[in-house]
């Protein structure tokens, strides 16, 4: 997934647009970092991560 793609999805997924590309640029970053450490694919790490944000962004609306 392309960071421009990436940054869409969290604003879609409940991140402030303004801070999107920088996430979006170090998701992928920790990603790349979990799929060589963990022996998964950048997939499926790439859809760990999100889940954990949207979790979180999730409970801040709930607060």
């Amino acid at each position: 997934m392309e960071i421009p793609e990436l940054a869409q999805a969290l604003v879609a997924l409940g991140c402030p647009a303004e801070k999107s590309a920088g996430m979006a640029a170090q998701l992928d970053k920790r990603a790349r970092q979990l799929a060589e450490h963990k022996g998964r694919t950048y997939e499926e790490a790439l859809q760990h991560l999100l889940t954990l944000m949207r979790q979180g962004w999730s409970a801040q609306k709930h607060l």
